[in-house]
Order: C-alpha cells, then structure tokens, then sequence
C-alpha cells in the first residue's frame, strides 16, 4: 500500500548556509550553488558524502578549510553507493545499540557525472535497492567531467563539443551521442520512494523536491542540471537564466516520480525554441541552423511522451 509523503514545504529560502566560505569554485559554478541550495533544505542533521569530481576538488579541505557546516566525507569515484550505504548502516546499528540517541539523519550523495551516471553507476543501483530511510542520492549534471579537462560523459548533450568529442570536419556535431536520463534508470529500481529532476530555477522546486526525497520513507534519487561556466563557455553571470531556459526551451524537464506516481512540474506554454538555450552557450556555437532545428525538433517529439506520462501517471519511457 502507498504511503503519504510527508514533508514540510519551504516557502522561502531561509538565511542559514551550510556550504559556507572557503570553497575553490570557479566563478558562477552551478554545483556550488546547488550544493547550497541542497544544503539548506536538508539542514543541520545531515552528513555529505563526496565522491571524486569537481565539488571534491574544488571544495576538499585545503589548509585546514572547509566550506562545510556539516559532516561531509570524501569517497572514490565509484564508491558513493556503497559509502552512503555504510553511514546508513553504521547509523543505524548505533542507535539500535543505544549509543547514539534515536534521531533523523539525513544521508546525501552528491555526485557528478562520472560518480553516478557512469563509472559509479553499478554503486549507485547497488544503493538504490536497498530500504534505508533519509538516504539521498543527487546527481549534479554538468553535462561532463569539467575537473579534469571537460571530457564527453553519458550525460553530455547531443550537439555539444568537448575534448573527447571535438567539433571539426570529421565529426561536424561534436557530440553525437544521446543523454543518458538517469532519473528514468533511477525509477527503474523496485525500492526507490521518490526519483525527481531540478535545476538551479525555481529554487524552491530544488529545496521541497530535497525535502520530499528525505521524508519519502525509502531511497531517493533527485536528478539536477546545474550549468559549468567552463565546460559551457558562458558567462558565470548567465548560470541561473540557463537553468531557466533549459526548462523554458523543453531540453530540461522537472518531474518527480512518487510511490510509482508520475507528475510534471513545469510545462512551458509557449515553449522556447531551444536556439534561445543553445546560443548562449560556446559548446554549441559550431551548430548550424538545421543543426538547432532538429535538435527542436526532437524536443518536441520527446514531450508527447512526457505528456502522456503525465495523463496516465505513470513513466512511459520515451525512446
């Protein structure tokens, strides 16, 4: 039988940080922001895990610093599911022991790319099937591996140029391979509660999705696009507006899956064509003007299954 999700829903975005000072982010880094974003929703009773990737490198401790006002703990690569299912047990096993009070304690993965979609994605299915309560897995999309040169990852958007997957005359696109949507291989785990995507805009739809995913009674899974100044080549002032018109444009779309019930948070009426997303942006600029068109096009084509999701309730997989 369903259970009712309960969770107290943010009105506004409350003053207390902790991701504070003393971070290495580049300028207008969407992760940072999410990391923030995240943060405050979960709130002081929560332990981060780390794998390797941009917001380890940028954020480890270094001289004897740390942006965190909460536990956090770095693991391998691959090693997110299987660290966040540690805490989870360790946890629990105090408490039933008797020497750690009786308490919520959130348990949050934030990954990127490499972390969850590609080379921990084996880790992250292994977590998702098990029961642990208030154990959340964020996968921060960047669309590829920016620490380490911005390399082509299974999330890297059809068009994009990046070192792995260079725009010239042999392969004019760039990348031509197609998104992976881990949310969708997320939803397809039998224990998951709650699978959601965000952004970085609207800001609340980020924090109560946080708070959904943490009282859902089970693990959780919330998907975020959160823009790279770098790997993008856009302005570090343009990060929010991005995540905008990526939902505005259709190439983002804001879901959450609840107890198998499917729901659309956003539909945009009238729908951007995607060249108002695509141009703001240098990973893109090779493009051609039939290029973007079929890229639209496919936007398009993708909605109608979104679309009737939404009127059945359910996940109808769109390929």
């Amino acid at each position: 039988m369903s259970t009712q999700i309960a969770f107290r829903s943010v009105k506004e975005i409350p003053p207390i940080d902790y991701y504070t000072s003393g971070r290495r982010t580049c300028a207008g880094c969407g992760p940072a922001i999410g990391y923030r974003l995240i943060s405050k929703a979960a709130g002081p009773n929560t332990i981060f895990i780390g794998p390797t990737g941009c917001m380890y490198v940028a954020n480890a401790h270094q001289f004897l610093t740390s942006p965190y006002a909460v536990p956090w703990h770095h693991t391998q690569l691959g090693g997110g599911g299987g660290a966040a299912i540690g805490v989870a047990s360790a946890l629990r096993t105090l408490m039933l022991k008797g020497k750690r009070k009786v308490e919520d304690v959130n348990v949050i993965v934030m990954g990127g790319d490499g972390a969850m979609a590609d080379i921990g994605l084996s880790g992250l299915s292994m977590g998702l099937s098990y029961d642990y309560q208030r154990v959340l897995y964020v996968i921060y999309d960047n669309e590829a591996y920016m620490n380490t040169g911005v390399q082509a990852s299974s999330t890297t958007p059809w068009g994009a140029t990046t070192t792995f997957t260079p725009a010239g005359k042999v392969k004019p696109l760039g990348n031509t391979r197609y998104k992976k949507n881990m949310a969708l291989v997320a939803a397809a785990h039998p224990k998951v509660k709650y699978v959601a995507t965000a952004t970085l805009w609207p800001p609340l739809d980020l924090m109560n999705k946080v708070h959904k995913a943490l009282n859902s009674g089970g693990p959780s899974l919330i998907h975020v696009l959160l823009p790279c100044p770098k790997g993008w080549f856009t302005s570090p002032a343009d990060t929010v507006n991005l995540s905008k018109l990526a939902i505005e444009t259709g190439m983002w779309v804001l879901w959450e899956q609840s107890e198998g019930h499917f729901k659309l948070n956003y539909r945009p009426k009238p729908r951007k064509h995607v060249r108002e997303y695509v141009s703001l942006q240098g990973r893109f600029s090779h493009l051609k003007d039939e290029d973007i068109e079929k890229l639209d096009k496919m936007i398009e084509e993708e909605w109608a299954f979104w679309e009737e999701s939404a009127k059945v309730g359910r996940l109808i997989v769109p390929y």
